[in-house]
């Protein structure tokens, strides 16, 4: 005998069931092409935060803006890591003398019309400054190869960020990747210079790894006080027993009282 449905239940007789063994109903197709598709556009959507970020959007303006200005070659770029500012040298006027990784006035002119852009930036996403070069080998008693020259000239612009704009260590990052990344052939001197150019980095996804961090030290200590042992409180000190008063003891020459029977 059949079990009758509880109430409010479909019965498995109504077609809408599907039943063990037969094909899925019509309307299931379209549910799961709709599921698949939410999927997709959350999915995209947490891409593009970057892009949808107000301050980024904002900083990405008035850096360009800047750029402009000043007649900066380069880009000004959001993907779906954060915002890349890359900066290319033009001319006989470079960001560095050649092989060498301190400052010119150029470069210190272009860093402090940004770095007001850039600050605000940093006290939620992390800063990285890459240093890149072109395909001239270098090897002399400072720097042995590119990769070296590209890495000191990124350090010393981290650092003057870090001590004359007042940017936070912690945020703070400096890469080199030599002349392994060119956006531009080396074989004229104009794609050269091109390739001779520093890269500022603003990696919006560092405030979600701050964040899972911060969850994941919470939990580590909500796990550590759960595990740890009670604390043992003192015990109470022990009562003092009374001391019972001496027995009396009869005077010499008179006899003990008989014990009662």
């Amino acid at each position: 005998m059949p079990l009758r449905a509880p109430k409010g239940f479909i019965d498995e007789s109504d077609p809408k069931v599907c039943l063990i063994g037969h094909p899925a109903p019509a309307w299931l197709v379209n549910y799961a092409d709709l599921m698949t598709e939410l999927v997709c556009f959350f999915v995209i959507l947490y891409a593009l935060s970057a892009a949808l970020n107000k301050d980024v959007q904002k900083a990405a303006k008035e850096v360009k803006e800047e750029m402009e200005k000043a007649k900066i070659e380069g880009e000004v770029k959001l993907t779906k890591e954060g915002l890349r500012i890359s900066m290319e040298e033009k001319g006989t006027t470079g960001f560095f003398d050649s092989g060498k990784a301190d400052l010119t006035s150029t470069m210190v002119d272009i860093t402090d019309k940004i770095a007001p852009k850039l600050l605000d930036l940093t006290h939620k996403f992390e800063l990285i400054v890459e240093g890149h070069t072109d395909n001239i080998p270098i090897s002399d008693e400072y720097f042995g190869s590119n990769w070296e020259l590209s890495t000191a000239r990124a350090t010393t612009i981290g650092e003057y960020l870090i001590k004359q704009r007042g940017f936070p260590p912690s945020r703070m990052g400096a890469i080199g990747y030599g002349e392994f990344r060119p956006v531009a052939p080396n074989d004229a001197p104009s794609n050269r210079s091109r390739n001779r150019r520093v890269v500022f980095f603003v990696k919006t996804t560092g405030e979600i790894n701050e964040q899972a961090k911060a969850a994941a030290a919470a939990m580590k200590a909500e796990n550590a006080a759960a595990l740890a042992p009670p604390a043992q409180t003192a015990a109470p000190p022990a009562a003092e027993q009374e001391t019972p008063p001496p027995a009396e003891v009869a005077p010499a020459g008179q006899p003990e009282a008989e014990e009662t029977r």
